[in-house]
């Protein structure tokens, strides 16, 4: 997984982005992409898509064979060493496997990057201190890397990341080796993080689930190429390419509930597909008013795809069966989709 956080309203821009080794090896490949402020945005492939030689152009740690990189309007290009330096210590960097200095306390990793960079120990003790509580590891200040679980780690190494105040943090895969639950907590901290700092993020991960979790936009990435890019929402509603499918595919399915009903003469039952902030509307109250119809949710279920909302809703209709046509009719309108179950006969 990776991550961006940006504070300024520029966005990140690539313009026909390749990087070739010395070996001849095209690992990426003309790729265009537009990253807006206060989005969380997703960049997932499988293993050997270009993801993490991608990631390693954004700060400048390889440089670009061809094409351009402007993060908050800067061309990184046509900075001298010293002003990528200085660029650099704006951008944090978390990891798969965390890179925590072993002979270090959690305090002291978070506080190596602070010293380097010439604070004064009363200056980085209170740093470190709002950096243990952002990530709430407050009482693992004294700890050492060996005693910590894998979650922990990685909190550390995101108060690490974070210890001078980035524009920038980026990642690479850092909930691939964590658990399901733990893969969970630092997203949701990610978020939390994205939001009281006002923060665009940018997640590198192969993990279709933690797109879902998390993402708004998303780039598919395949043999070094951008193959899609989309809304969240839409790439999981209708993925155009092959790969795309292929990845979602991977996503284990959520669980759904066989949904029993009564066939009662006269009473259609239907089924209501929606999303976004549709979702979050009284549809079925609205509908009750305006075709004085009664409606019975049989059962259903709304999920949160990042910040979206995608739900169905199987519901008896009761009333005046031309009425419940009409709302039938009535449901598109408001991009609900609409599937007849039982037709009332």
């Amino acid at each position: 997984m990776g991550v961006f956080f940006i504070r300024e309203d520029k966005m990140i821009t690539l313009e026909r982005v390749n990087k070739i080794y010395n070996n001849k090896f095209h690992a990426v490949k003309d790729v265009s992409l537009k990253i807006e402020k206060s989005e969380i945005f997703g960049i997932i492939g499988l293993s050997g898509a270009g993801k993490s030689s991608l990631i390693r152009l954004f700060n400048g740690l390889e440089p670009l064979t061809t094409g351009k990189i402007e993060i908050e309007g800067v061309d990184l290009s046509k900075l001298s060493k010293k002003e990528l330096l200085n660029k650099r210590k704006k951008i944090g960097m978390i990891f798969q496997h965390f890179n925590l200095l072993k002979s270090r306390t959690v305090k002291e990793n978070i506080a190596f990057p602070l010293e380097i960079d010439g604070w004064s120990k009363v200056e980085i003790d209170v740093r470190v201190k709002e950096l243990l509580k952002l990530v709430e590891l407050e009482d693992k200040e004294e700890f050492y890397p060996t005693q910590l679980s894998g979650g922990q780690k990685q909190r550390v190494a995101i108060a690490r990341a974070l210890a001078n105040n980035p524009d920038i943090l980026l990642s690479d895969e850092a909930t691939s080796a964590l658990d399901p639950k733990t893969t969970k907590s630092i997203l949701k901290l990610i978020k939390d993080i994205q939001k009281k700092m006002g923060l665009t993020v940018v997640l590198i991960t192969h993990q279709m689930e933690v797109i879902r979790e998390i993402c708004d936009r998303v780039a598919v990435m395949s043999n070094g190429e951008v193959v899609e890019t989309g809304k969240t929402y839409e790439i999981f509603l209708s993925p155009k390419t092959e790969i795309t499918k292929e990845l979602i595919s991977y996503v284990p399915p959520q669980e759904k509930e066989e949904i029993d009903y009564i066939k009662k003469s006269g009473n259609k039952v239907i089924k209501l597909m929606f999303l976004g902030s549709v979702a979050g509307d009284p549809i079925l109250s609205k509908a009750v008013k305006k075709f004085n119809i009664d409606i019975n949710v049989l059962g259903g279920a709304i999920d949160l795809l990042s910040t979206m909302q995608v739900g169905h809703l199987m519901v008896e209709l009761i009333g005046d069966m031309d009425k419940q046509n009409e709302a039938i009719a009535w449901f598109p309108s408001l991009d609900v989709g609409v599937e007849v179950i039982y037709d009332g006969i």
